[in-house]
């Protein structure tokens, strides 16, 4: 995991309400967790754990051929 550098906004009480990231650390983030994908690249990826899932598995390429 990602050691993330931080700042916690607290109210007056000292309750956090909003912690602060450098921006590209955001990015790493996004792109890791795959909040960068746009809508269609998200279906695809729907689309493949699906098939995978049910077994059809002719469909990948293994990445150790790639």
């Amino acid at each position: 995991m990602t050691a993330i550098q931080k700042k916690i906004v607290v109210d007056e009480q000292g309750n956090p309400q909003e912690v602060i990231i450098p921006w590209a650390q955001f990015c790493e983030l996004m792109e890791e967790l795959g909040g960068d994908l746009d809508a269609e690249a998200a279906e695809d990826l729907r689309a493949t754990r699906t098939d995978w899932g049910a077994g059809k598995k002719d469909s990948f390429t293994p990445l150790s051929e790639i």
